[in-house]
């Protein structure tokens, strides 16, 4: 168990191992400064709030899971990024108020 590329022995530069070894230096950048982790943020995905807890509360107008309103809903699909960052944001203040 002394080939190339076993936890003995690394593979050598150049080789093909070496190349698709997970945990290079590249793979493991994280952002450090603040615009730069503001850039990384901005280019993520903008996940889903649904949590398949689909019960429009009458009282409040919000999903009991959530917590958007139906105008919010309907229009994820549509919505860009920055767009849903907002309702994500809308989420957040909704939740502190309870």
């Amino acid at each position: 168990m002394s080939g190339a590329g076993s936890p003995m022995r690394p593979a050598a530069p150049g080789s093909s191992t070496a190349a698709a070894a997970p945990g290079t230096l590249a793979e493991r950048h994280e952002p450090t400064g603040t615009a730069e982790a503001a850039a990384a943020l901005r280019a993520a995905p903008v996940p889903s709030p649904c949590i398949s807890v689909c019960r429009i509360d009458a009282a409040t107008g919000l999903c009991a899971g959530c917590l958007r309103t139906l105008d919010e809903i309907a229009a994820w699909g549509s919505l860009d990024d920055d767009a849903k960052r907002a309702v994500w944001s809308a989420i957040e203040q909704r939740r502190g108020a309870r």
